[in-house]
């Protein structure tokens, strides 16, 4: 008599997938607590994490001013200053409370603005690194954290912590994010107006793709964590910009804004060409979307970090299959 046995089925894994929060206090707390709120085994942060401004607070008197977003504020308590330093946080800046003296001094010397910057930006790194070990510790959630072309290389090491538990700096790696599926992640970007740090040409980021590309063992079971989406994608459509204004200003035709394609041509053919089972990219703030290019699931979830907003994409996959994709935003 013919024994049959059923094959057994594996646990789907959950994903969940955030991008550029450039700093936000706020949004990053919300990222660290999704692992949990969304009961899922992984996280990834796509890039782009540190802030963009330094906020000079100085002090005058018994109470304090500074100037945010173009509008001078003075601030006559400390729950006002309270108030004011939760609003950077959330907004990604970093701050610093000096006498005016010290504000007139580091005015005339912007090799110490720049310097004050990287170290100031690498202490809240340092402190997302400890929140996300003390708050994952103990739930077999896995987080990744890849920068992007905004963040500083210097700023990036910090993340490199030996012997964390629950947070990994995933960039230039092959990572395992499970028993059956392998992850590799690229930060950098085409060039952009704003000259950001991490920005090479698309043929260098496509050289780049390559050398990851080479290292992973299962492409149908991998996901391409690449900061800068593909192009012609919908995940990378975004105001055009007349680059030879300062700052960069919207090309208007017509009355009417131009929309173009901003994305990396050696992205998508990388994408063409090795068909893995995920793509996971931002970079492209206002373009949040999912396409499939051939069998491969992209996704950009967009962003809203400076309102406090965390716009994620739950992904669920099994065996080098998506099985489902929910995009969410609290």
């Amino acid at each position: 008599m013919p024994f049959f046995s059923k094959k057994i089925r594996k646990k789907p894994a959950r994903l969940f997938f955030a991008t550029d929060l450039h700093g936000s206090e706020r949004t990053y707390r919300k990222f660290i607590n999704a692992g949990k709120f969304y009961e899922v085994d992984i996280l990834v942060m796509g890039g782009d994490i540190t802030g963009k401004l330094l906020i000079p607070v100085i002090k005058e008197g018994s109470g304090y001013r500074a100037t945010l977003q173009g509008r001078s504020e003075h601030l006559s308590s400390e729950v006002e200053l309270q108030g004011l330093l939760e609003r950077l946080g959330t907004l990604g800046f970093y701050h610093k409370i000096m006498d005016e003296e010290e504000f007139r001094a580091a005015q005339s010397a912007p090799s110490v603005i720049e310097a004050l910057f990287h170290k100031l930006a690498r202490q809240r790194l340092e402190a997302w690194v400890d929140l996300a070990e003390t708050r994952l510790k103990g739930t077999g959630i896995k987080c990744f954290v890849t920068g992007g072309n905004d963040d500083d290389p210097q700023v990036l090491q910090v993340m490199h912590r030996s012997g964390t538990e629950s947070f990994f700096a995933c960039e230039g790696q092959v990572a395992a994010i499970d028993d059956d599926h392998t992850m590799i992640s690229v930060g950098f970007s085409t060039p952009t107006p704003w000259n950001t740090p991490r920005e090479i040409t698309d043929e260098k980021l496509g050289a780049m793709i390559e050398e990851m590309v080479a290292k992973v063992p299962d492409l149908s079971r991998a996901i391409f964590n690449f900061h800068d989406p593909p192009v012609d994608s919908s995940l990378d459509t975004c105001p055009m910009l007349d680059w030879d204004k300062d700052p960069p200003q919207p090309v208007i035709q017509g009355g009417q804004m131009v929309m173009h394609a901003a994305g990396s041509k050696s992205v998508r053919r990388a994408i063409e060409t090795y068909k893995p089972m995920l793509g996971l990219h931002g970079h492209i703030h206002e373009s949040q979307s999912v396409a499939k290019i051939g069998r491969t699931t992209c996704i950009n979830p967009g962003s809203e970090y400076g309102e406090g907003i965390l716009r994620g994409c739950l992904v669920t996959f099994v065996d080098g299959e998506i099985q489902g994709f929910q995009m969410t935003s609290g």
